[in-house]
């Protein structure tokens, strides 16, 4: 298996696998596409795709190891925070569900085309899980459900998921040009058209308050055509958290990026309008070549998850699956002083990531 970020490959599909699970009770959406109700579950199955199934352990192994990472990281407090009216805990729920359905479903893809472990791979994947699982204290073990037999399935699924991944994209090497990976660099004084709340919501300005804010980026953009500096008038006047911004095509609104790429070195432009506010941009190089050399590796992973994606998506309209609402609704954080588990994805990386 090639050495790969093993945690983004599986994020792929993040958005359309939870959609595709959180609709499984919904309208039968094309004829590949196959519905069934909720029904039929064993106990704790949390839900099923094709001939496979997923359980509550699974789901709170991941869901704690990641409850356990963010909390090392921002405190306990941050589940107290809602974004869109959406709890940052249902979030993550969501995020887990779709990341276990991806898994599930790249297990059966490899499956139809005969894709198995190496055996050095297996021998991995048990070394994991016994570090894992030792790693354990009783209640963990109590509260996740978990054995190591169970340990050793989900590291086995993680892996396949993977190797899967890589094999269908080892022949995707596009050609990418400079042009169409350039970058530039500019500096830029932005003036915003909206206001922002402590949880990160938008409002757009008034039509008056929009008119002031054009205003003062158009007595901004005289002050750089009488000479003043640019550096000196961003630092007093730019409502962006940055001043020197790299970015290639694609990136921006159109107006911005149009604007950006029509500049030579040492340019300003005019007045240009966003959604998100008025922008002068300075260029500082039209050619960024580390940059750019950058952006044509993220083209290249983009190109391969496409062509991933078209072969996953085609696999998955096939497949029938269940979503047990019940159980699902009922699943939740674990807040125990002792459950303090998070290594199950470093464990998966320092055994298997390198294979």
């Amino acid at each position: 298996m090639q050495k790969s970020n093993q945690w983004r490959k599986l994020w792929i599909l993040l958005v359309m696998a939870v959609m595709f699970l959180l609709t499984a009770c919904g309208k039968q959406e094309d004829a590949k596409t196959k519905i069934v109700l909720t029904t039929g579950f064993s106990e704790n199955e949390v839900f099923k795709i094709g001939s496979s199934s997923c359980d509550r352990s699974e789901i709170m192994v991941y869901l704690t190891n990641m409850q356990n990472q963010y909390e090392a990281v921002y405190g306990d407090q941050i589940w107290s925070r809602s974004i869109n009216g959406e709890t940052l805990e249902d979030k993550v729920k969501n995020v887990v569900l779709a990341r276990l359905a991806q898994i599930k479903t790249m297990n059966l893809l490899a499956e139809s085309r005969q894709v198995t472990l190496s055996e050095e791979e297996e021998a991995a994947v048990l070394s994991a899980a016994e570090t894992y699982f030792s790693s354990l204290n009783d209640t963990e073990v109590e509260k996740l459900g978990l054995t190591e037999k169970k340990t050793q399935d989900m590291y086995r699924e993680y892996a396949l998921a993977n190797k899967i991944y890589d094999l269908i994209i080892q022949d995707t090497n596009p050609e990418i040009s400079d042009d169409e990976a350039r970058t530039v660099t500019l500096e830029q004084i932005m003036i915003k058209t909206y206001s922002q709340d402590g949880d990160g919501n938008r409002t757009p300005y008034t039509d008056a308050s929009k008119e002031m804010a054009k205003q003062r980026a158009e007595n901004i953009l005289r002050k750089l055509q009488s000479g003043e500096d640019f550096d000196t008038l961003a630092q007093t006047y730019n409502e962006e958290s940055a001043i020197t911004v790299s970015f290639g095509k694609g990136e921006k609104p159109k107006a911005l990026e149009d604007a950006a790429f029509d500049l030579g070195n040492g340019e300003i432009s005019s007045l240009i309008e966003t959604d998100d506010g008025y922008y002068i941009l300075k260029c500082i190089s039209t050619l960024d070549r580390e940059q750019t050399d950058a952006n044509k590796q993220k083209i290249m992973e983009k190109r391969k998850e496409e062509a991933f994606s078209q072969i996953y998506d085609e696999f998955l309209q096939t497949q029938i699956r269940n979503l047990n609402e019940k159980l699902w609704k009922e699943i939740s954080f674990i807040h125990d002083e002792a459950v303090t588990t998070k290594t199950f994805f470093d464990v998966y990386n320092e055994k298997l990531g390198s294979l």
